[in-house]
């Protein structure tokens, strides 16, 4: 039986985000392998996904929910507290020596002195803050702290063969041989979610907007369309709500009380999906794109910009435009919109693309990538 000690420190950073979906989807199939004992010593998280995941049910802040969430005494400094105690016991764990492999969430390098010699496998999800830094000054060490770790890592796992160029266009000292790239996946069922509540027509962005994610880009680039059908609304699901700077650029544009915004649960993204005329990813850069697979398993058509991994993970399925070009994506979008054939051709693409990709595959995939790193430990 192989014995994996799972680290918990993206949970204590963040409360949804392509990271820490990765991790508990990866290890919801593992826990289906009886031939793995797996440690995942969290004590509390804000994290969405985790809450919702199997993890939660015989977790401590399941058992002791109450408690937390109503204690006025404790509530401002438990948490914290308990994210505390959840590196605590990582590192007593990594003192025992009990695990056969170590598995960090993110870049904090705290583990390596308490390490030895068991081997560890670092999943590398992008290398945005090494081509943006100018967007992540607030995060000095992170790039510091990636560099470290992809040195001393026994495997790495990059989500896409983009990623896994870009890794080694920074540190081409790395053998490539090191690095094997495991595609994502994702969860949506065909399920439809009723009574959202939803606009009859929409244009659906989702997730986080700031920085890279490109949203002022987009909304400014799609005023002409939203002019021209003005029974049309941008809907933004999930990344919060609209910020004060975001709803004064929506009222400059003219576009007031014609942007929503909604967190969901993990079961109403389906429907989100689903109801929307298409679903328009501007990023100008992502290391996979979880949301491309989403919309395309949901039969959302999907408009996206041709650069990063995007061409890996949507093939033909999706429509490209020029990143950062207005009206390339103004001109795609309203080819969408008023070609019924088009829109039904690339649904129906999508779906058979999207369906090339699972969590069982992913975690078949990268087993082997741990296998290889258990078998470099031992002839090491």
């Amino acid at each position: 039986m192989t014995k994996i000690l799972l680290d918990t420190q993206i949970f204590d950073h963040q409360e949804f985000g392509g990271i820490s979906r990765y991790f508990i989807e990866l290890y919801t199939e593992f826990l289906k392998n009886r031939d793995l004992k797996i440690k995942f010593p969290l004590l509390y998280t804000d994290n969405l996904y985790f809450k919702e995941s199997v993890f939660f049910e015989a977790s401590f802040q399941k058992k002791n929910e109450f408690f937390i969430r109503n204690s006025k005494i404790f509530r401002p400094f438990l948490p914290r507290k308990l994210k505390r105690k959840s590196i605590q016991n990582t590192i007593s764990l990594l003192e025992e020596q009990k695990m056969d492999l170590f598995i960090p969430t993110y870049y904090d390098p705290y583990f390596l002195v308490h390490l030895k010699n068991k081997p560890f496998v670092l999943t590398v999800h992008d290398m945005i803050h090494e081509l943006y830094p100018h967007y992540f000054t607030s995060e000095p060490e992170t790039i510091h702290n990636k560099k470290l770790l992809i040195e001393a890592a026994t495997k790495i796992i990059a989500i896409s063969e983009n990623t896994k160029k870009d890794l080694l266009h920074f540190y081409p000292h790395i053998d490539a041989e090191k690095i094997e790239v495991v595609y994502l996946a994702h969860t949506i069922t065909h399920q439809t979610i009723l009574n959202q509540n939803l606009p009859e027509k929409y244009i659906l962005f989702v997730g986080k907007r700031s920085v890279y994610k490109n949203f002022n880009f987009f909304v400014k680039a799609i005023v002409p369309i939203m002019q021209q059908y003005p029974d049309i609304y941008i809907f933004c699901a999930g990344g919060n709500p609209l910020s004060p700077e975001e709803l004064s650029l929506i009222d400059q544009l003219g576009l007031r009380g014609r942007v929503l915004q909604k967190n969901f649960e993990d079961k109403e993204l389906a429907g989100f999906y689903q109801n929307a005329l298409c679903f328009v990813f501007p990023s100008e850069y992502e290391g996979f794109g979880i949301p491309v697979l989403e919309a395309m398993a949901a039969g959302c058509p999907v408009i996206l910009t041709n650069n990063s991994s995007f061409p890996e993970v949507a093939g033909d399925a999706g429509i490209y435009f020029e990143s950062n070009n207005s009206a390339d994506l103004k001109e795609k979008l309203n080819d969408l919109l008023k070609d019924s054939e088009l829109r039904k051709l690339h649904i129906t693409k999508g779906v058979e693309q999207a369906g090339k990709f699972t969590w069982e595959r992913t975690a078949n995939e990268t087993m082997k990538v741990y296998k290889q790193a258990l078998k470099l430990s031992h002839n090491g």
